[in-house]
């Protein structure tokens, strides 16, 4: 293609014709990155009309622009390229004194924080040098973005916290077993991760099988990894660790342990009372709880108990279980019906909130269902759906 001189751009102006100017970059690659994370601070404010807060509530990556934000007020040399763009006035006036206690951080971090890459030495300095193998290990780790869906992990999660406190499920190290496979939980780096799918099986370098496992972090992060990362991951972490399944543990022990019960019961309830919520419900809403003497004594007085939301109840089934531990199984009903747990909260005789937590929007037949598997061990790989009203494995929970 022909170059215009000066004279044929002028000749063009005559004409009315534009001539479109090569545009020249007049930022360096550090400036545009920094440039670059700048505009996502701003979408943040455009789209929750604030700025971005620190807190141990708040997003991971609200966290993290507002980490950017306050250190960028403190860096004048990035003062000049982010003016012209600042039209919320992010910029101008606030407190620094989150970028002021950062002034201890060395280059690479700070630069980190504000999404930069640090600069690589010069090529004759082999200080720090790693193997492809290993860039490629950690770029296939630290490659993380936000999990849209997290609330619908979230739950499972806190679950999870609780049955690690109660010690229905345990951690050990992953080297004592090293099995990936979906549903399955560990602690890498200090967070709970959580394989919520696996893909198909292919073959990889070296005729070796893989598969790209998508896997959710406890910090509302996911990333599309391959299996034998996360297992090098887990290896190379001393503190890298198995999150065990739950387990009834000495629920049906043939041995009597502290705690345990001779014999005790499985109850389930259906409230009488006239609640517009229980009465919707009231085909499906029961209370499951265990007793280690007899159901109806454990019924006395419901009407002024909160626990049976202040009305008479009706027995709707009982199962007789031997040698429990009341806490340990209580802990394991809780976890199966979890997500159907009745969400209401109802007043005492002297006008306290109270919230009953052993009601749950749950059929029968699946009740029936969950204390079989209990009594035979299977019931460590599911958990209650009530979107479909049936037991499903934990890890395709809908």
């Amino acid at each position: 293609m022909a170059k215009f001189t000066d004279e044929d751009d002028a000749l063009l102006a005559e004409l009315g014709v534009e001539v479109e100017a090569k545009k020249v970059s007049r930022y360096t690659p550090q400036q545009e990155r920094v440039i670059a994370g700048f505009e996502d601070i701003q979408r943040f404010v455009d789209e929750h009309k604030r700025i971005p807060e620190h807190g141990e509530n708040n997003d991971i990556f609200e966290r993290l622009y507002a980490v950017r934000l306050e250190r960028l007020k403190s860096l004048s040399e990035f003062q000049e390229p982010l003016a012209p763009i600042d039209y919320q006035g992010l910029l101008s006036g606030g407190d620094t004194s989150v970028g002021a206690k950062l002034d201890d951080m060395d280059d690479d971090a700070l630069l980190a924080e504000l999404g930069i890459e640090a600069i690589a030495p010069d090529i004759t300095t082999l200080k720090h040098v790693r193997s492809s193998a290993e860039i490629r290990a950690a770029e296939e780790i630290a490659n993380r973005e936000r999990c849209k869906d997290f609330e619908t992990f979230k739950p499972l999660f806190e679950q999870v916290q609780k049955e690690l406190y109660s010690g229905i499920r345990e951690t050990r190290p992953f080297k004592d077993d090293a099995r990936i496979e979906l549903g399955h939980w560990f602690i890498l780096s200090g967070q709970k991760v959580f394989v919520a799918d696996v893909g198909e099986e292919f073959v990889a370098d070296y005729g070796r099988k893989d598969r790209r496992l998508r896997v959710i972090y406890d910090n509302a992060t996911e990333s599309n990894m391959l299996k034998r990362s996360l297992e090098r991951a887990l290896q190379k972490d001393e503190a890298g660790r198995r999150i065990t399944d739950p387990t009834a543990g000495p629920l049906f022990a043939d041995q009597s342990e502290d705690g345990d019960l001779e014999t005790g019961t499985i109850y389930v309830l259906r409230s009488k009372s006239d609640n517009p919520i229980v009465a919707k419900n009231r085909d499906v809403l029961h209370k499951i709880g265990v007793t280690g003497g007899k159901v109806e004594a454990r019924l006395t007085n419901a009407k002024l108990d909160p626990t049976f939301l202040l009305a008479d109840v009706e027995i709707i089934a009982t199962y007789k279980l031997a040698n429990i531990n009341r806490t340990k199984l209580e802990n394991l009903i809780h976890r199966i019906f979890g997500h159907a747990r009745l969400d209401i909260e109802i007043k005492d005789r002297f006008g306290n909130p109270i919230t009953p937590r052993e009601w749950f929007i749950a059929p029968l037949f699946v009740i029936d269902e969950a204390v079989r598997r209990i009594k035979d061990g299977t019931i460590t790989s599911y958990i209650y759906d009530p979107k479909t009203a049936r037991l499903v494995n934990r890890g395709r929970l809908s």
